[in-house]
């Protein structure tokens, strides 16, 4: 057994810090008129930080004992002072220190590689500082960019241009993103933009870093097409083309032709004029622009749903569904069973009485959504509801019972208060099979209120 009193020796490590005895090496910190001396010493600054100790090898004392002295010309006093008691106590203290001073502190940790510090202060910062951040975005993003350890901040940037882009655009000279973060933007689903719109900024953004082509392509020489590809090469790949709709491509991808590869564009083209013969396969789905809060489900499925629910036509075409998607409705989720549990007592507390539900259940082990829409309110009683708009799906990607669909679809508990312990298909009232009969397993089941 070992015990540990670190209480005590970062008190200790600290005092020697501030004794004027026994320091082996001066640094000098700041600019010129803001210039400050510290007194340190030398082992304990290449113990803890990786920088100060390549920097302190290249000035090693000399062999007639001149004591050392190095120059960090790019870091105020005042923050240094703070990095230096964490560097000797493990202590920080942010007291009186606003949010701009904080960011400093992270900066200055970066490039002196504490990355115990580095990750304490991004996480202090999102949580405590997320309305300074946003309102001084440009900042935070371009100096987030600039530092490779930042993670973290890099994400919440990311995040916040995904949510509110236009927003962030306005304040933000989107030309001028880096290639890293604009890819990190566009590769997300939760961007809340209408694909061309993406198209178009990513035009913008390969006319910016090339200046001197003409606007119409139509002008464009084969050289200008290859620098134009070679400029957004590791963007196309994010774009989802095959969610446009034919006059967007026609009037804005064709004139681009030339910058796609050949086997992209013949199949984009091929999704126009003959999409029954187009495989599907690793074709990048619609973003989620609308909210939905689902760990099952994606736009696709759910505008296939409403459909349903309003018995509008479904094309036998993977591509016109992608193209029209039809999300006339809110989404509530009333339950998720991973978040609020797997029991009937919970199912009831959240869904009775609430009309116009869809349930969505991934199948343990596979790939498989099912589930089924009820427009009648869910009751804790032994009577049964009947209607002929209800209906059971499956996709391929006071009764202790949940979901009920007639004898077909049944999740139910041994217990109210007892996690689902029986959940079976067997075709009885609905008219088209959906699975093979017999029990299954559940990773997750949703339900919500389509409104």
């Amino acid at each position: 057994m070992s015990t540990q009193f670190l209480s005590k020796l970062s008190q200790n490590y600290i005092e020697l810090l501030e004794d004027s005895e026994y320091y082996d090496i001066t640094i000098e910190v700041g600019d010129d008129p803001n210039v400050k001396f510290f007194r340190a010493h030398m082992n304990i600054l290449c113990y803890r930080s990786p920088y100060l100790r390549r920097t302190l090898a290249a000035n090693k004392k000399n062999n007639d004992n001149v004591l050392t002295n190095i120059k960090l010309s790019n870091i105020s006093p005042d923050t240094f002072q703070i990095i230096l008691k964490y560097i000797y106590g493990g202590v920080l203290s942010l007291n009186g220190q606003d949010a701009s001073d904080v960011f400093e502190i992270l900066l200055t940790a970066d490039e002196l590689l504490l990355q115990e510090l580095i990750d304490y202060l991004q996480n202090y910062l999102i949580e405590n500082e997320s309305q300074w951040m946003e309102q001084h975005f440009e900042l935070i993003h371009r100096k987030s960019f600039q530092y490779t350890s930042l993670t973290v901040i890099q994400q919440f940037c990311t995040n916040l241009m995904a949510k509110s882009p236009d927003k962030i655009f306005e304040s933000l000279d989107f030309t001028s993103l880096p290639e890293k973060s604009l890819i990190q933007l566009i590769k997300r689903d939760d961007l809340r933009m209408e694909e061309i719109e993406v198209w178009e900024h990513i035009l913008k953004w390969g006319f910016a870093q090339n200046p001197t082509l003409l606007e119409d392509p139509d002008n464009w020489s084969d050289d200008d097409f290859k620098i134009m590809e070679n400029t957004l090469q590791h963007c196309i790949p994010f774009i989802r083309f095959f969610c446009l709709s034919s006059i967007e491509f026609s009037q804005k991808v064709r004139p681009y032709q030339k910058l796609f590869k050949r086997q992209l564009y013949e199949g984009l083209l091929s999704s126009y004029l003959d999409p029954n013969n187009v495989s599907t396969e690793n074709i990048l789905l619609p973003r989620n622009v609308n909210d939905i809060d689902s760990k099952i489900v994606n736009n696709l499925i759910v505008s296939h749903i409403s459909k349903w629910i309003d018995k509008k036509v479904i094309i036998d075409n993977k591509f016109s569904q992608i193209r029209e998607l039809y999300l006339p409705y809110k989404l509530e989720l009333l339950i998720r069973g991973s978040r609020d549990g797997f029991t009937p007592k919970k199912f009831h507390t959240l869904c009775d009485n609430k009309p116009n539900t869809v349930t969505f259940i991934k199948v343990k082990g596979t790939e498989e959504i099912i589930g089924g829409y009820n427009p009648l309110i869910w009751e804790s009683s032994n009577t049964w509801g009947e209607t002929k708009n209800s209906f059971i799906f499956s996709f391929k990607s006071k009764n202790d019972f949940g979901p009920y669909f007639g004898s077909d679809l049944i999740i139910w508990s041994s217990g109210e208060y007892t996690d689902y312990d029986n959940i079976c298909y067997i075709k009885d009232y609905y008219e088209k099979r959906i699975r093979d009969d017999g029990n299954f397993l559940i990773e997750d089941y949703e339900v919500y209120q389509f409104i």
